[in-house]
């Protein structure tokens, strides 16, 4: 995420656990919480320092400047401290712009010192190195500090030089410390460093008596380095900054966005604000409230969010509904708007997320009408067209007032429409995902200006020789201007088959000659080749297990893309820096540590490797080469004209917002030259300079566009660039996040550098320094594409930009899979499946979700109840299936499929092989009376017969009666099972006719010999018939179908499989040998003589 602050308990609590333990920093293990809740006796027998030591109380709530504002109380006994906090607990105070309520205090010993013994420490990285200020003196007094201070700066990945802390920083400090806190300034940083601190301040840091005291401290962590670091750490929480309180639906959110590979963020502004967004991507939820509070909706702007990352249904749907959970708590005069907006998806599908959407607005129907909420649209992307239909349809039927707008308009266009500011204008048919095949005489083409795509080449083509010399000539002579040409070859690290698909029809759209995609590196397989389509041909491409083997074989790869996690990321970019060959990376994951980062941006300096990212979508380079899903897909990139070069360059720190590039330049110009996504984290691998550098440098670039954001100063290289001449092309520059100064208090954005730390890192600033060097600033994001048209109009008046004629690019055929789920064609299925469904959010039972299995408790039998019969059956059916099975489960180990287990065990065989080979006697010998008896006694009831008759008709027929009969129980000593099943069905049971029958039965052949009882097998096989009969859930049909299919012996092959995986294991667990029957048990006949 970013670099987080902590308040002071959490730091000092990190730093007194990690420091050497011979470092003498006194009062470790004295500091303690207080809050409203705190019950003060107890916290004092817990912490006897209490009542012994004077005390210093405050707040802890990321205050700056404390003692200035009075918020600091020394030299307290445990009581005055009690009592000054009663006094300041829940307090308003009001910290520059900002009002506040105190709530969380903390409360450490008072140490006496001197102002000589006060000294000021500061450490906090940057993009190259990290810095170390130091000033002999401290405390609330010390002023500017910048100006005064000492410092060194460290080479990120370096260790600490003792010499330059004695020599550089504690210059003007007195002697008899000096080793001291050099020992102690070299310990810390090794923990700043190692724990991935970011920013930590000591002020003062009070050194007396040959003691080490921390008074004062302000850290922030890096967030994202919290899997690496959570031992070190412990708990950690990151508290809202001052003046804005953390609701549980923010806390709800961050534990959504943690289990999930998705983007979901969710900040409370103003709960009982009017105004709501639910915008999808970091860029472009940073541009909507910039908008709205352009437009004069800061007041009322009630949250700052965003979702993206491909998030799923549910996890949509979990977003939306904590958002009109909370929008519609409280109602609003003037009504509510909710703006659902974003920019172009590059591969996340709309129609899917809003699905999510969709059914959140169907819960909350009733509440949106009576808060009179209007809702505004407007999104882009895969299958948008779906996605905005249905939107258009839920709004219809809930009767919601909603306007939905697709790529036709402007993104922030919805903006002035909700706020009231400009006129609603009527929504256009975005038509269907699949125009594209569909020919293209749409307006949209029509109007946009084209250009031959013969042009696509901007240096001299690469041979398809590749020798080691000639690469290393290829590599020390190739322009700095270019990165891709239509001949660059990438190797892709992990299997990431959509989104290599994707760079294989853009190449082919593009008429390049071969693929793009050399090859690919999946360490956790062995090598193998995938199937690929090139156009209608179906192609192999190889994936191997070693990075090295890659490399080996495709020596004409100069391009690695990563699509390794965030925790994988280094090892495999480190991986590929070792290989000359390669000339830039790309690292698409977000939230990788920053320490992390820096140390693979100085690898690939030293390597001269340009590196994309991380955190980034990638770059594009209209008919040459694109970046994974850069572009979106194949609808978009036609639309945009991506298939071929255009005159505009741009570089962005969005991925998300260069789609939405991509879709203004083409509408407002002849399109794309290159654009690049440098990523949104604070120190991304290369910075904007890099690459205005290269389209400065480029000829067929003829327009720049920046697209920067508030936080860090990179921004300001272009201004220096502009004004001494080095830059002398065309720059159309914007930074979003200008509503960053309107806000009361900080608001982390959603990319991890989107967070300004001083006034020069506000876009206001940074908007204002690039207007005034000379590049072309709009007035706000709304007026970037009317810019661009100047400029390129300008242009093209002035003969620099001569347009050319539009050549139709190859049709591309659509894969089968999205052809599908747009609907679009149809196929018969190989199979039918009516009892279970595990492609939505949820695996579903018959219908039934497995959480709600879970919440009813239905148990086993109701489980059984929906996979074999699909439907909820009676309390007591479940539970008849489950006294059926604990009855079925095992008879001992004599019997032939418990013995046929045994011998397959003793072979040694395996858990399913021993299973199956006792499975395998289960038939009309060995427990198919279940199934029989069902059918005789069913049979015989539903022909009126008597039991006589038909135990006369049985003996007629020569046939046994199933389900009659038992080796040893008897009459006189009856089976247990029988008596226990027996008297729950008659219990249960609305009705037993067939049991009752076969009682009876059971009485005519119990008269001709004890032992002919009623045993088990039969007693379920007929209280199966009855169930099915009687409990209303099955008409006479089902009932009969479920016995002529063999449903009631499931019972017996379900219950005995526990029996018979409880002689395996038992049969292990005892280490039994091979089984080998004995002579003396086998009667040996074989015939006297033979011939």
């Amino acid at each position: 995420m970013a670099a987080k602050a902590v308040d002071e308990l959490t730091g000092k609590g990190i730093l007194f656990k990690n420091l050497p333990q011979d470092l003498p920093v006194a009062n470790k293990s004295k500091l303690v919480k207080v809050d409203a809740e705190t019950n003060w006796t107890t916290l004092a027998n817990d912490n006897e320092w209490l009542e012994s030591d004077k005390l210093v109380i405050k707040p802890d709530q990321l205050i700056k400047r404390r003692g200035k504002l009075g918020l600091v109380a020394i030299n307290q006994t445990l009581e005055s401290a009690k009592l000054w906090f009663e006094k300041h607990n829940n307090k308003k105070v009001t910290v520059g712009k900002t009002e506040g309520v105190l709530k969380k205090f903390i409360v450490e010993p008072f140490v006496a010192h001197t102002m000589e013994e006060e000294h000021y420490l500061c450490m906090y990285s940057e993009r190259n190195s990290d810095t170390i200020l130091f000033y002999h003196e401290g405390g609330v007094d010390i002023g500017n500090v910048d100006s005064k201070a000492s410092h060194i700066h460290v080479r990120s990945g370096d260790n600490i030089d003792n010499l330059d802390v004695k020599e550089k920083l504690l210059g003007e400090m007195h002697s008899k410390n000096k080793r001291l806190v050099e020992s102690f300034i070299v310990s810390l940083y090794k923990v700043f460093k190692a724990l991935h601190f970011t920013y930590l301040e000591i002020n003062p840091l009070v050194v007396s008596k040959g003691q080490l005291y921390i008074l004062d401290l302000a850290a922030k962590l890096d967030q994202c380095a919290e899997f690496q670091c959570s031992r070190a750490w412990g708990p950690v929480a990151f508290p809202p900054p001052f003046g804005r309180e953390a609701y549980p639906e923010e806390a709800y959110i961050a534990d959504l966005d943690a289990k999930s590979g998705a983007s979901l963020k969710l900040t409370i502004l103003n709960p009982n604000g009017r105004i709501w967004t639910m915008v999808a991507g970091g860029g472009a939820s940073v541009v909507y409230s910039d908008t709205i509070c352009q437009l004069g909706g800061s007041v009322e702007l009630a949250n700052y969010g965003e979702y993206s990352g491909a998030p799923s249904e549910q996890q949509t749907y979990d977003y939306a509904r904590t958002i009109l959970s909370l929008m519609t708590r409280s109602q609003h005069p003037d009504g509510k708007v909710l703006i659902i907006g974003g920019g172009i998806a590059n591969f996340t599908n709309v129609a899917s997320t809003f699905k999510g959407i969709v059914r959140a607005l169907k819960e909350f129907h009733v509440k949106l009408q009576e808060t009179n909420i209007s809702i505004f649209v407007r999104r882009g992307g895969p299958n948008y067209q779906e996605g905005l239909r249905v939107m258009r349809e839920v709004g219809h039927d809930l009767e919601v007032k909603m306007h939905v707008f697709g790529t036709e308009t402007h993104m922030t266009a919805i903006v002035g429409m909700a706020l009231g500011k400009t006129p609603i204008v009527q929504a256009h048919d975005p038509g269907h995902t699949a125009n594209f095949l569909l020919g293209r005489g749409s307006a949209h083409n029509l109007s946009t200006p084209g250009v031959s795509r013969t042009s696509s080449m901007s240096r001299k083509e690469i041979g398809e020789k590749n020798q080691p010399e000639e690469l290393v000539k290829r590599i020390l002579k190739a322009s700095s201007s270019t990165l891709f040409t239509n001949q660059t070859k990438a190797i892709i690290w992990g299997l990431q088959q959509k989104a290599v698909q994707g760079m294989l029809d853009f190449d082919f759209v593009c008429s390049r000659k071969s693929p793009s995609v050399a090859a690919m590196v999946y360490p956790f397989s062995a090598d193998h080749k995938q199937k690929f389509y090139w156009g209608h041909k179906e192609i192999f491409i190889p994936v191997y297990a070693k990075m090295s083997d890659a490399m080996a074989r495709h020596t004409d790869a100069d391009v690695m893309i990563s699509f390794a996690s965030l925790r994988s990321a280094e090892e495999s970019t480190v991986d590929a820096l070792q290989y000359e060959q390669i000339r830039t990376i790309a690292i698409i994951a977000e939230g990788i540590p920053e320490n992390t980062t820096r140390k693979l941006n100085n690898l690939a300096r030293e390597k001269h490797v340009t590196m994309i990212g991380p955190a980034t979508v990638g770059g594009i380079k209209p008919g040459c080469f694109k970046i994974g899903n850069t572009g979106g897909m194949m609808d978009n990139i036609l639309a945009s004209k991506l298939y071929r070069p255009g005159s505009v360059a741009y570089v962005s720190k969005s991925g998300g917002m260069s789609n939405e590039l991509n879709n203004i330049i083409s509408r407002s110009s002849d399109g794309v030259y290159e654009g690049i996504a440098i990523g949104g984290d604070r120190y991304p691998g290369t910075t904007f300079m890099d690459h205005i550098n290269r389209y400065e440098s480029d000829a067929a670039v003829k327009i720049i566009i920046v697209l920067g954001e508030v936080g860090g100063i990179d921004e300001y290289e272009i201004c220096d660039a502009i004004k001494s001449k080095k830059l002398k092309k065309p720059v159309i520059a914007w930074c979003i996040g200008t509503c960053s100064t309107m806000f009361s208090s900080e608001v982390q954005f959603g990319h991890a550098g989107a967070c300004a730390n001083q006034e020069n890192e506000t876009s206001a600033a940074k908007n204002a320094a690039l207007s005034d060097a000379g590049a072309h600033v709009p007035t706000s994001f709304d007026q970037l594409h009317e810019v661009i048209r100047t400029v390129y109009t300008d242009l093209v008046d002035q003969g620099v930009i001569i347009e050319q004629e539009e050549v139709p690019p190859p049709t591309v055929p659509m894969d089968y899979s999205w052809a599908r789920e747009l609907g679009l064609i149809r196929k018969p299925s190989s199979f039918m499946s009516s009892i279970s469904d595990e492609r939505g959010q949820e695996l579903l039972y018959a219908g039934m979700p497995i959480s709600k299995v879970f919440q009813e408790d239905i148990g086993i039998g109701g489980v059984l109840s929906l996979l074999w019969f699909q439907r909820r059956l009676p309390k007591y059916a479940c539970k008849f299936f489950e006294h059926c099975l604990m009855m079925t489960a095992d008879h001992g180990p004599a019997v032939s499929g418990a013995h046929n287990t045994i011998v397959c065990a003793r072979a040694g065989k395996d858990l399913v092989s021993c299973l199956t080979s006792g499975l395998l006697t289960i038939g009309d010998r060995f427990g198919g009376a279940l199934d029989g008896a069902a059918r005789q006694f069913s049979a015989a009831y539903d022909k009126g017969m008597l039991p006589n008759e038909f135990v006369n008709d049985m003996r007629k027929q020569h046939k046994l009666i199933m389900g009659i009969g038992h080796r040893v129980k008897s009459i006189n000593n009856p089976d247990k099972r029988v008596v226990i099943l027996k008297d729950f069905v008659k219990a249960s049971f609305p009705s037993t006719p067939l049991l009752d029958f076969a009682l009876e039965v059971e009485k005519v052949t119990t008269s001709k010999k004890p032992n002919l009882i009623l045993n088990v097998d039969g007693l379920i096989g007929v209280a199966f018939v009855d169930l099915l009969r009687g409990c209303g859930s099955f008409t006479n049909e089902e009932a009969q179908e479920y016995v002529d299919i063999g449903a009631l012996n499931a019972i017996f092959v379900l219950g005995r499989s526990m029996g018979f995986i409880g002689h395996y294991l038992d049969q292990f667990r005892l280490k039994q040998g091979l089984y080998r029957h004995p002579w003396d048990d086998i009667s040996y006949v074989l015939p006297e003589n033979y011939s």
